[in-house]
C-alpha cells in the first residue's frame, strides 16, 4: 500500500461525534439529486459466437461446456503428444501458431497461421484468452474479452460470465470531445499526447492534427479529461456541474451541521467495498465521495472543492488502478499544493491512498490513512460558483476564490513543469515575427498585432501545450510555468514587436525589418535572388511584376521623312 501521511491534529472526541452527525448530513445532501441518466449511449449487439484460444489441456475442456449454450471455435496453440485420439466435437477446432486479435464486444477479429496452412480468420463476439500471453496487452480489456490466467476459479468465473453475454447491451457515452482547442497536433506538429498516453484501454489514437476516440473501447475513467489541458475532452459521466453540485451540498450541510475540517474522499466500486469493512473506524469528518472512477476528477474539481470550504481531498486508489493513472493523479496533485502553498495555506491538502488489495490488512491500512487524512487550512469565505463545463472556466472561478481570500497573495507562483499554467519566454532577437505561432495556438493566448508588427500574449488562455515553441521556426520561444494572479493576466500584452518594413516599389508595409533582414541573409545567395536582391525588399504583388518586366527587348523606332 502506498500512502501519503499528513500530519494530523489531536482528536477531539466531541467534535468527532459531531462530525459523525454532520456526515450523515453532508451523505444525505450529496444524494438528494436526481439520478443520472446519460444523454447518449453506445450499443453493443453479441449472437454469442466465441473465439477460444490456448492449449489443447486448457482451451478443449473450457469448449465443451462452453459449446452447450454458445457457438464455438477454437484455437490450439500446441500439438498433442502423440498420436491425437479421434475426438468428435460440435466445433472448429484449427492449430494455429501466430494469432492476432483486435476488437470488442459483438465486433472482435481474429487472424491466425499455422506453419505450412494459409492464413485463416473470423469474426467473433466473444473471446475467452487462455494464452500465456495476453492477445489484448491493454490494461483495461474490452467489453466481451475475458483473459483470466491460469486460476480454475478465475476461470470458472469467466466462463459463466460469458453465457452471459448474448443479446443486445449499451453503456453511457463517457465522454465529449471539442476538436476546435484539441491541442494535440497543429500542421503536422505534435504537442500534447496526454490523453492518449494516459488511456488504459488504448481507446484514444491520433487522428492527424486531432485526436479521435473509439467509444466502444472506452472504459469511462475519465482520466483523459482529468489531463486534458484546454479541457477538449471532457467527462461526461456525469458531467462536471453536477459533480460541483453534489459536492458543494455535501460541504455546506455538513458545515451547518457543526462539522470540521471535511475532508472529500473520492472513491469508486473497489473502494466503496474497502471502505465498508471499515465501520466506524471512518473518521466522522472523512466524506466518502462514489464516482464511476477515481480518475475521473482532477485539479478543476479538487480546487472547486477546497473553494467550498474542504480542508483537504483523499483519493482511494483501491485494486487494480492503471499505473499511468496514479502518475497523472499524483502530478495534478503536487501542481494544485504548489498553488495551495504559495498563496500561504497551511497544508497539505491532498492525500493518494493506494491499495493492492481489498482484505483485513488492506483494510486496517487504510483506517491509519484515514486517521492521517489532509488537515489543510481552508476558505473562511466558502465560494458560491458552480462548476462550469469548461474545465478552464472552473479552474479561473476556484483560483480567483482561493487568491481572494488567501494568507498571502503573491502575483505569481512558479509550477512544475507540465503545469497547464504559465506564460511564454520570447527571444526577440530570433523572433521575425512570423505569427507562425499564433496560427496554432488552440487556446488563442497567442494573438497577432492587428494591423501591427506585433505578437501579443493573453496568459490567462496559455495551456503550456507547447505547440508555438514547437513550431517556432526560429526557436524563439521557451515555456514557463507558473500561476498568475496578476492583472494583466487577463489583458493582450505584447510580447515582440518591430518596425514594419516598406516594398521599396509601391511602399505598402508587407512584413517586418526584422524578418526582411532575414530572408536577405538565407536567401541572399539563392539563385532567383542574387542577381536581383533588391526583390527580397519588394512586396510578393511588386515582386512579380519585376519578375515578368521585359529584360534587353529589342524595340523598332519609326523613322520620320523631313
Amino acid at each position: 500500500m502506498n500512502i501519503r501521511f499528513n500530519d494530523g491534529a489531536a482528536s477531539d472526541p466531541e467534535q468527532d461525534a459531531r462530525d459523525v452527525l454532520a456526515r450523515q448530513a453532508a451523505l444525505r445532501a450529496a444524494h438528494d439529486f436526481p439520478t443520472f441518466e446519460p444523454a447518449m449511449t453506445v450499443g453493443y449487439r453479441s449472437a454469442g459466437r466465441t473465439l477460444i484460444v490456448g492449449s489443447a489441456a486448457d482451451a478443449l475442456p473450457l469448449a465443451d461446456q462452453l459449446a452447450a449454450a454458445l457457438p464455438v471455435t477454437v484455437l490450439l496453440l500446441d500439438e498433442p503428444d502423440g498420436p491425437a485420439p479421434i475426438t468428435l466435437r460440435i466445433y472448429p477446432v484449427h492449430a494455429a501458431r501466430n494469432v492476432a486479435l483486435a476488437g470488442w464486444l459483438g465486433a472482435f477479429e481474429a487472424r491466425w497461421q499455422a506453419p505450412g496452412q494459409p492464413v485463416g480468420g473470423g469474426k467473433f463476439d466473444l473471446v475467452l484468452d487462455l494464452c500465456p500471453q495476453r492477445l489484448i496487452d491493454s490494461h483495461q480489456s474490452p467489453h466481451g474479452y475475458h483473459a483470466p490466467g491460469p486460476g480454475a476459479v478465475a476461470r470458472s468465473a469467466a466462463v459463466t460470465a460469458l453465457l452471459d453475454l448474448v443479446g443486445d447491451f449499451e453503456k453511457p457515452k463517457y465522454f465529449n470531445y471539442n476538436e476546435r482547442i484539441c491541442a494535440h497536433s497543429r500542421n503536422g506538429i505534435d504537442a500534447c499526447n496526454a490523453c492518449i498516453d494516459i488511456c488504459s484501454a488504448k481507446a484514444i489514437v491520433g487522428d492527424g492534427d486531432k485526436i479521435k476516440v473509439n467509444p466502444y473501447l472506452c472504459a469511462g475513467c475519465g482520466a483523459c479529461g482529468t489531463v486534458c489541458p484546454t479541457g477538449a475532452m471532457r467527462y461526461a459521466y456525469p458531467p462536471a456541474p453536477l459533480t460541483g453540485k453534489r459536492i458543494q451540498a455535501a460541504l455546506r450541510a455538513f458545515r451547518e451541521a457543526g462539522g470540521a475540517q471535511p475532508v472529500l474522499l473520492l472513491i469508486d466500486a473497489a473502494g466503496a467495498e474497502l471502505l465498508a469493512q471499515l465501520g466506524d473506524a471512518v473518521p466522522g469528518r472523512v466524506l466518502p465521495f462514489e464516482l464511476h472512477h477515481v480518475a475521473a476528477t482532477g485539479i478543476d474539481v479538487w480546487l472547486a472543492a477546497l473553494a467550498y470550504g474542504a480542508s483537504g481531498v483523499a483519493i482511494l486508489a483501491a485494486g487494480d488502478v492503471a499505473p499511468q493513472y496514479i502518475g497523472a493523479l499524483g502530478e495534478q496533485m503536487t501542481i494544485a499544493q504548489t498553488v495551495l502553498d504559495g498563496l500561504g495555506y497551511d497544508g497539505p491538502h491532498f492525500q493518494l491512498v493506494q491499495t493492492g488489495g481489498a482484505g483485513p490488512e488492506a483494510a486496517q491500512e487504510l483506517a491509519l490513512a484515514l486517521r492521517h487524512a489532509p488537515r489543510g487550512a481552508s476558505c473562511t469565505t466558502p465560494a458560491t460558483f458552480h462548476l462550469a463545463l469548461e474545465k478552464r472556466n472552473t479552474l479561473d472561478y476556484a483560483l480567483d476564490h482561493l487568491h481572494r481570500h488567501a494568507p498571502q497573495q503573491p502575483q505569481h507562483i512558479d509550477l512544475p513543469p507540465r503545469a497547464p499554467f504559465g506564460t511564454l519566454a520570447v527571444n526577440p532577437a530570433t523572433c521575425s515575427l512570423c505569427m507562425s505561432c499564433v496560427g496554432v495556438c488552440p487556446a488563442n493566448a497567442l494573438q497577432d498585432g492587428q494591423g501591427e508588427p506585433q505578437l501579443r500574449f493573453i496568459e490567462k488562455n496559455c495551456v503550456q501545450c507547447g505547440l508555438c515553441a514547437n513550431t517556432c521556426p526560429e526557436n524563439a520561444i521557451t515555456l514557463v510555468p507558473r500561476m498568475s494572479f496578476a492583472p494583466e493576466r487577463m489583458k493582450a500584452v505584447v510580447l515582440n514587436a518591430s518596425q514594419p518594413f516598406h516594398c521599396i516599389r509601391c511602399s505598402k508595409p508587407f512584413g517586418t525589418l526584422h524578418m526582411v533582414q532575414n530572408m536577405l541573409g538565407r536567401l541572399g545567395g539563392h539563385p532567383a535572388f542574387a542577381a536581383n536582391p533588391d526583390r527580397l525588399r519588394m512586396c510578393g504583388d511588386c515582386r512579380v511584376i519585376d519578375m515578368m518586366a521585359p529584360v534587353d527587348e529589342m524595340r523598332v523606332t519609326p523613322v520620320s521623312r523631313n
